[in-house]
């Protein structure tokens, strides 16, 4: 079992530096300038939860 949890520790910790370089080139280095314009176009940068909350409150 400890060479089972040792493989599944090291898949982990590479599954997390891959997503850190992703996240990294993808939101910090605008390689795709594309994606950032989708993102503003679909809402996902907005903050709109004020007013899901002005909604539930009325």
């Amino acid at each position: 079992m400890k060479i089972v949890e040792r493989i599944l520790i090291k898949v982990i910790i590479i599954q997390f530096m891959f997503l850190f370089l992703a996240q990294l080139f993808l939101h910090q280095l605008d390689i795709f300038p594309q994606l950032e314009q989708l993102t503003k176009y679909e809402g996902v940068n907005e903050n709109t939860f004020t007013e899901i909350l002005q909604t539930f409150s009325d």
